[in-house]
């Protein structure tokens, strides 16, 4: 990218994250493609301007790879994915899926970080 493009624009870290109904491969898809649709749809995303997405799933969810489902449902071949186990933690939310993207936006744009299902309970400031 050159300096001209990345003029009057910033480079913006958006969370989020929502819950599976379970660890099914289904259940991950159906999560994942709600959580990015909402990402996108919330902050009048061009998915061209997605830069990279790290997902991170609770211990309790290994039935696929939530970016292989990011990638293929919605085209993003230039998007630099990476997926991790969240850190365990007594208590933490069940099936749960977070992601931090980084985007281009123009500069002063509001950001709506999306938490949905069982995670709103994550960030209720942001719900």
């Amino acid at each position: 990218m050159n300096k001209d493009y990345l003029e009057n624009k910033n480079i913006i870290a958006i969370r989020g994250a929502t819950t599976s109904r379970g660890n099914t491969s289904k259940d991950i898809e159906n999560s994942v493609v709600e959580l990015i649709n909402e990402l996108i749809l919330r902050n009048n995303l061009d998915p061209k301007k997605i830069l990279s997405i790290t997902f991170t799933v609770t211990n309790d969810l290994d039935a696929c790879f939530p970016a292989s489902i990011a990638r293929k449902s919605f085209g993003l071949d230039s998007v630099a994915f990476l997926d991790c186990q969240q850190m365990y933690l007594p208590n933490d939310v069940d099936f749960c899926i977070r992601l931090m993207a980084l985007v281009i936006l123009p500069a002063n744009t509001i950001i709506n970080h999306p938490y949905l299902r069982g995670a709103s309970k994550l960030r209720t400031d942001r719900c």
